[in-house]
């Protein structure tokens, strides 16, 4: 059984661990740069960044924020070589908890469809898929 998950508040310090992460979990796409999403999300008092460390290693990560309503989830990623441990599971709980603490009654979050190992996390854990058409328009010329 893996050590114990520290699970704490993002710090400045811990931006290239967190992206590098972010990278060997491929969760990064060219038209998002984390660091760009790092510091929007870290500027703004309704979203957060958390991580989890193992042996003062960060292993883990998720980003949450909310519009007043509704709670939001990304970048939720665990170190590769220790998924299925458990700290998936606990970085959700802690971004619930974020959320429950700051009065959001719902959380959501998006899954690319083909996507079927994540798809089957979140539905072990008792979200539930709500059929949406999700509608964008990029605002930064990219």
């Amino acid at each position: 059984m893996p050590p114990k998950l520290n699970i704490r508040p993002f710090q400045a310090a811990d931006r290239a661990a967190v992206i590098a992460l972010w990278q060997a979990c491929d969760l990064t796409r060219p038209w998002n740069d984390p660091d760009s999403d790092i510091a929007f999300c870290m500027s703004k008092p309704d979203s957060t960044i958390l991580v989890g460390e193992q042996d003062g290693k960060i292993v883990a990560s998720v980003m949450t924020g909310h519009d007043g309503h509704r709670g939001w989830l990304y970048y939720l990623a665990v170190e590769p070589s220790i998924q299925k441990s458990g700290f998936g599971r606990a970085m959700v709980a802690a971004a619930e908890a974020w959320l429950q603490a700051r009065g959001v009654p719902k959380v959501m979050l998006m899954v690319r469809p083909e996507n079927e190992r994540v798809r089957a996390f979140y539905d072990a854990l008792g979200y539930t898929e709500e059929p949406r058409v999700i509608f964008s328009r990029r605002l930064d010329g990219k």
